[in-house]
């Protein structure tokens, strides 16, 4: 074996040591977190850097809008603080929304990693804190500076030392001060553990720097995705998707074009920022732009700088997915998580047969709270909590959608449980929604129905930031469209899907989620599986006649003569 194969296999196992050194570094976060989104939901991102910024492994454990505008936000901070300028123990820290990763609740920490002396990585991670003050997590603002505390990137720690005088500030301005300063030693813990398992690694390996490894990632990266692009049609391929939006409905119009080793996503033609806070800025709709592409192409390969650099994404200044500040931007993931959706639209006319259809995609997590100034003098015990939910995802080309489950944001969702000990709520119902899966040959995944209440004699409110309420879910080749979502009070009042409402004491909330897109046509869909669905209540006899053509007996048996005479009338 010549000495250059050996040395290849040497930096692949490396390259294989350094993924999971940063993927302690993640769970050592999430084991240290005190917020429900970090702890329960794993809502964060962790990473080790090169000394020029640019990401060489990231974390399994996170989400793609915290680890690709992550992988983008170190090069910020070295723009404020140079590397010969860092010292040991140092940590700095923003929630920057256009240096960070899009709104004022994500808080990044960077901190440099010295060996011998010497400077030879940066750690970085990112959690979603659970309130940094404002107007809390609601999309009503009409400023960045209604939404929080906004922290420029200065230092939190110098030589090990954290401020307390920056801690007591940040602490001053939220609702939840124990929870945010939990998260905020977890932040740190979290980048020193990767940092002591790096330094481990670099004893066992002998290594002085990070150097030789660094470009054989992002070398060995970059070509990959470069052959992963070049096996693909060339050309260029639109699609247009239109959302609810908050004053007024949102067009998202996005260009793929193919290039040679190279993929450019151009969102011309997309709609102008809102008044309100679900503007996106640029650092988050390229990571949910590059997630979408990575899920096809080149989806096996690593994430880090060399593959990221090959897909290029471009958006006209002023538009609602390249907001400038001081635009508002607390609810940017309403716009960020439909990106991969409108990315899938231009893939499928180039890769039939490849992508799923539309899914609710935007997460439907439960923000609520109740106190002073936003329920009124009846509030008995204030909170802020915040409990990770989804609808249904679009049905796949070979298999059904995934029913509840968060795509793409990859959030855990948060068991009823921990919301119940942690405030005076309590849910009384947490159910699939049948019918809500779009029709196709492949059914769309199921939405979920939630019903909750105050346990006290007071109100509560919920910070509303939903999508798929106007305008739902779309199929594809021919399948239907998934359910519209709803949110709704028990006494029969119908409640908007943005913005902070009040429920009354002794209401209920119900919270009914999208189902996902069909894929291909209904009436072929497998009958026996069509049976199968409403065995388990996914859908009822009904639903199966009309949108399938199956007749169900009432032993969950198909009625093979009246299908095929109900399927034939359909096709003719």
């Amino acid at each position: 074996m010549t000495d250059d194969l050996m040395s290849e296999i040497k930096l692949q196992v490396m390259w294989k040591r350094l993924l999971s050194v940063v993927e302690e570094q993640a769970q050592t976060l999430v084991r240290t977190a005190f917020s429900t989104s970090s702890r329960e939901a794993g809502d964060i991102s962790a990473g080790v850097f090169d000394l020029d910024g640019q990401m060489l492994a990231q974390a399994v454990t996170g989400t793609p809008g915290h680890i690709n505008s992550m992988a983008r936000a170190v090069k910020h901070f070295l723009n404020v603080f140079p590397a010969a300028k860092m010292k040991d123990g140092d940590s700095y820290f923003t929630n920057d929304p256009w240096k960070g990763t899009g709104h004022l609740n994500d808080l990044t920490i960077v901190s440099p990693t010295f060996k011998d002396g010497k400077m030879v990585a940066l750690f970085a991670c990112t959690s979603h804190l659970v309130d940094i003050g404002g107007l809390g997590p609601s999309s009503d603002g009409k400023q960045v500076y209604h939404e929080g505390l906004f922290i420029p990137i200065m230092p939190l720690a110098r030589e090990g030392e954290m401020d307390e005088w920056v801690l007591n500030l940040v602490k001053a301005n939220v609702r939840e001060p124990v929870q945010v300063e939990g998260d905020i030693y977890a932040l740190v813990a979290c980048n020193e553990t990767g940092s002591n398992r790096l330094l481990a690694m670099m004893e066992e390996y002998a290594l002085a720097d990070l150097d030789q490894l660094g470009e054989h990632i992002i070398r060995t990266s970059r070509k990959g995705m470069e052959d992963a692009i070049n096996q693909l049609p060339k050309g260029s391929w639109s699609a247009s998707m239109r959302i609810d939006g908050y004053e007024k409905p949102i067009d998202l119009v996005a260009k793929l074009t193919v290039g040679d080793g190279e993929i450019i996503v151009d969102y011309d033609g997309s709609s102008g920022v809102s008044e309100f806070g679900i503007n996106c800025p640029m650092c988050y709709t390229e990571a949910y732009t590059a997630f979408g592409v990575k899920c096809v192409v080149g989806a096996a390969i690593p994430n880090n700088a060399g593959t990221l650099d090959a897909i290029r994404v471009v958006a006209p200044e002023d538009t609602i997915v390249n907001a400038p500040h001081p635009c508002a931007v607390v609810a940017r993931a309403s716009i960020g998580h439909m990106l991969p959706d409108v990315v899938f639209g231009c893939l499928h006319q180039a890769m039939p047969d490849v992508v799923p259809a539309e899914g609710t995609s935007n997460l439907w997590n439960l923000k609520l709270g109740a106190g002073h100034g936003m329920t009124g003098p009846e509030t008995m015990s204030p909170f802020m909590v915040m409990s990770f939910h989804s609808g249904g995802a679009g049905a796949r080309p070979k298999q059904d959608g995934l029913s509840a489950t968060p795509y793409p944001s990859g959030v855990r969702n948060v068991p009823v449980e921990i919301t119940e000990a942690i405030t005076p709520l309590v849910v009384w119902k947490k159910e699939l929604r049948a019918n809500s899966g779009g029709a196709g040959r492949q059914r769309g995944g199921l939405g979920q129905t939630m019903e909750l209440t105050n346990r006290e004699d007071a109100p509560f409110g919920i910070f509303a930031t939903f999508e798929r309420v106007h305008f739902p879910p779309r199929g594809r080749d021919n399948g239907g469209s998934g359910s519209k979502g709803r949110i709704s009070l028990e006494s029969g009042e119908v409640l908007r899907n943005k913005g902070f409402q009040a429920i009354p004491k002794g209401d209920r909330l119900i919270v009914e989620m999208p189902g996902g897109g069909g894929y291909g046509d209904p009436m072929t869909r497998d009958a026996d599986a069509v049976a199968d669905d409403v065995r388990a209540g996914f859908i009822d006899t009904a639903t199966a006649e009309k949108d399938y053509g199956v007749i169900v007996s009432e032993d969950f048996t198909v009625d093979a003569d009246r299908t095929a005479a109900r399927r034939q009338a359909a096709g003719d």
